[in-house]
């Protein structure tokens, strides 16, 4: 294996009291913004409503949304702009709108209401004809059947199908989903001067584009709500037997308890920084929650090999040294991984943003906790049996009990022996 580190010697556990500061104070700054904010930010997956997503020609004008929204009696809207890495220029907003009633119907009203409300501040003003930009390949097709621009006697519908197709891939790739200005269709192949002609003469620009909806009751939110908590709670339980099982239930507590600082300081970084909870989020909170897991448990196990070995050392000595030991290891493969998530969130677009931030936060926030809150819980728990044996101890016999891999309370005990 790649030594990093030459036989490193750092007193983890002499700095256990900085490592317990640093994370009362991120848990601290992260719920209090959760508490001030009213609670954590739910997507549209945990939540009932209607999330319209449009796109825009220009910049858009993000009170003036607003305003009109509020004008539609939408006032308690949410509007997200979508800050899109690989395309700054996407001028892209998610507007959600809580949904009034059930099923289908409901949320078409409300998207509905949206591109009124959107209509009325950017629509084609002072015009009849339809938007170009909010065409449909049925639509555009059935328009270029009728006009037969191209002067067909035969498969004219077919033809007139991949022409409109071909139009509208340039307006949304090219174009971005709107254009500004119908002569770039020139640019398609197959436009002809009558076909550009016969679409300057029957269309509108409008300076926005409906790029399409998703909807989700009320109930099925709440619902959903509910399974990510006994998700992510049945995953910690799990493992909390697991480990109790392969090595002592103190060792088990104090990695649950590590993994569950992982999780509340991830959502308090989300609240900090507003990103919302979605189901790709709780998919990488329990991916989180595994990651961080698995790097307690190398560490736990390199604890219970130097119990055999070092069984002269103090508890807490022979606890630093197997976290020096797998120091190397642990910087290695968190490192590398951190670095790919981080490329992910740079890089991979709106729809990874959160997913990919979960993990960037939770793979610092976990290797951290596992030689930093999780060892040092299983030492101060160690340390607390010790004086409580002298305490009610026996005399000197008692006082010894602080040596050997046997005799010390919460101390592994060799292979096949607890």
């Amino acid at each position: 294996m790649i030594e990093l580190f030459k036989e490193p010697n750092i007193d983890w556990m002499g700095k256990a009291k900085y490592f317990y500061a640093l994370s009362g104070i991120l848990l601290i700054a992260g719920w209090t913004s959760v508490f001030f904010q009213g609670g954590l930010k739910y997507s549209i997956d945990f939540k009932g409503g209607t999330n319209v997503d449009v796109r825009f020609a220009q910049p858009p004008n993000i009170d003036q949304i607003r305003a009109g929204l509020t004008a539609q009696g939408l006032g308690n809207s949410e509007i997200q702009p979508i800050h899109d890495i690989s395309d700054p220029s996407s001028n892209e907003v998610l507007i959600f709108v809580e949904q009034k009633g059930q099923g289908d119907e409901a949320g078409d009203a409300s998207r509905a209401q949206v591109l009124a409300a959107l209509d009325k501040v950017y629509g084609v003003s002072g015009s009849t004809k339809p938007d170009f930009n909010s065409a449909t390949p049925t639509t555009l097709t059935a328009f270029l059947t009728q006009k037969d621009p191209l002067l067909l006697s035969t498969n004219a519908g077919d033809r007139y199908q991949q022409l409109a197709k071909k139009i509208l891939a340039y307006r949304d790739n090219e174009g971005h989903g709107v254009l500004t200005n119908l002569d770039l269709l020139s640019n398609v192949s197959g436009v002809t001067p009558a076909v550009l002609s016969a679409v300057k003469d029957n269309f509108a620009l409008g300076s926005f584009a409906f790029r399409g909806a998703e909807v989700v009751g009320p109930k099925v939110g709440g619902e959903l709500r509910r399974q990510a908590v006994f998700v992510t709670l049945y995953a910690l339980g799990g493992m909390l037997v697991y480990i109790a099982f392969r090595f002592e239930w103190v060792y088990g507590a104090a990695a649950v308890l590590a993994v569950f600082h992982d999780v509340l300081i991830t959502l308090g970084f989300f609240s900090l920084l507003h990103f919302e909870i979605s189901l790709t989020v709780i998919a990488a909170l329990l991916t989180l929650v595994g990651y961080s897991m698995n790097d307690t448990i190398v560490i736990f196990d390199r604890i219970r090999e130097n119990n055999r070995l070092l069984r002269r050392e103090s508890f807490p000595d022979v606890v630093n040294k197997s976290i020096n030991q797998t120091l190397s290891r642990t910087i290695l493969t968190s490192g590398l991984t951190f670095l790919t998530v981080l490329v992910l969130f740079l890089m991979g677009g709106q729809v990874l943003r959160a997913f990919s931030f979960a993990l960037v936060v939770g793979i610092v926030v976990g290797t951290y906790s596992s030689f930093g809150i999780a060892a040092p819980l299983v030492v101060a728990w160690n340390r607390w049996r010790g004086q409580q044996g002298v305490a009610v101890g026996t005399g000197p016999a008692a006082g010894n009990k602080t040596r050997g891999s046997e005799s010390v309370p919460g101390r592994l005990a060799p292979s096949g022996r607890r």
